[in-house]
């Protein structure tokens, strides 16, 4: 089934702009799908290159002038460069073609804002733009679904996330074995490559422990007590596990409230089906004891996915204080601040009596009946 991607309409209004057009995202987003179809609904010929075939890879690597860079390439006026991240030098090599050829369109995609955001940021500022593809949102899969459709594939969301590649699977079986192999091979493919990242069991036991950690703060400290790595180390890991699109984090939201804490971190998965695969659990929702976790990290990544995916200018934060009042997810944008309590059961709550102290604050509750009108469209 083709799924419509919100980032698709943007990509097509960024192309011939005179400006190199970058697309992150993790391994089997759908990347090459998504930049295949808007270079075919271009109506312009383009050469697809993909960086992950050692012919390609060597022959960028041998490619050291503008000139052979551009026999390379071929005549055609729309190129699309995949995995760009594989090659030595990419941005400097970008910028050669940018400015040497402005007649060609560049559709650039790579796995890791590790390498090639850092490969790109100095050469290519100002010669491009930037978007970032993330797994399925729920926009994009149930735009034309009704409630009870949405209600029964939930726990499947839940459950096994929302990658295309299990999603679009039939049984719960062969969504299980695709998410597991994708966790293993692709996950650890782009985390472990990196020099500092000698063994993949450290990295596992990082993961499994910010995975049973969701929707609670982080300590460094007691993460490398349980991992036995140190705390710099653990800092280091979790960035890079953010560069890969494996989790993102949210920091607390303090104004200028006294009470309000502002030292931990919260910790999420992009990917449910990645975190239930790391600790191996792919029970149903009646069988676990995660299930406020799980709804919790749900509701969060979809607000992240679209604000990032999108490009929309918007900060989230979390918000506690000494005394144990919480806000869940904080949004602070165009100077006000909206907070979001979510719960899966529906019931009603009360706002937090020091929220209320903010003057631009607005609350609102997310939970099971409620949560397509908040997140959804």
């Amino acid at each position: 089934m083709m799924i419509n991607r919100s980032l698709e309409p943007l990509v097509k209004r960024s192309l011939f702009g005179g400006k190199i057009v970058l697309i992150y995202g993790a391994r089997q987003v759908g990347k090459t799908t998504l930049v295949k179809r808007v270079a075919e609904d271009s109506g312009v010929p383009y050469t697809y290159l993909n960086c992950d075939e050692m012919d390609v890879l060597n022959g960028f690597h041998k490619s050291t002038t503008s000139e052979a860079l551009r026999s390379m390439l071929g005549e055609k006026k729309l190129v699309i460069i995949d995995e760009a991240q594989r090659v030595l030098n990419i941005g400097l090599k970008l910028k050669l073609l940018v400015d040497s050829y402005p007649e060609i369109q560049l559709l650039v995609t790579g796995s890791s804002s590790l390498d090639l955001a850092n490969e790109v940021s100095e050469p290519l500022t100002g010669r491009c733009d930037e978007f970032w593809l993330f797994p399925l949102s729920v926009g994009e899969v149930w735009q034309d679904s009704g409630k009870m459709e949405r209600d029964r594939e939930l726990e499947e969301w839940l459950v096994y996330g929302s990658y295309p590649g299990v999603w679009n699977l039939e049984t719960e079986e062969a969504k299980s074995t695709k998410i597991k192999q994708l966790a293993s091979n692709y996950l650890y493919k782009d985390v472990l490559k990196f020099n500092e990242i000698k063994n993949s069991e450290v990295i596992l036991k990082l993961l499994q422990a910010l995975a049973l950690q969701i929707g609670s703060e982080v300590s460094f400290n007691e993460l490398a007590n349980t991992v036995g790595i140190s705390k710099q180390t653990v800092a280091s890991y979790i960035d890079l596990l953010e560069k890969v699109f494996v989790i993102f984090s949210l920091r607390p939201y303090s104004g200028n409230m006294r009470q309000a804490l502002n030292k931990k971190r919260k910790i999420y998965f992009l990917d449910l089906g990645v975190r239930n695969a790391i600790i191996n659990n792919q029970n149903k929702l009646a069988m676990r004891d995660d299930v406020g976790k799980l709804w919790e990290n749900f509701v969060i990544a979809e607000k992240y996915k679209t604000q990032l995916g999108l490009g929309y200018k918007t900060n989230y934060y979390f918000w506690r204080t000494y005394q144990g009042q919480e806000v869940d997810l904080v949004e602070e944008k165009g100077g006000k601040l909206r907070g979001w309590e979510i719960k899966l059961k529906p019931k009603k709550r009360k706002q937090p009596k020091d929220w209320g102290d903010y003057s631009n604050a607005s609350w609102t509750q997310i939970d099971k009946d409620n949560f397509w009108d908040e997140i959804g469209k």
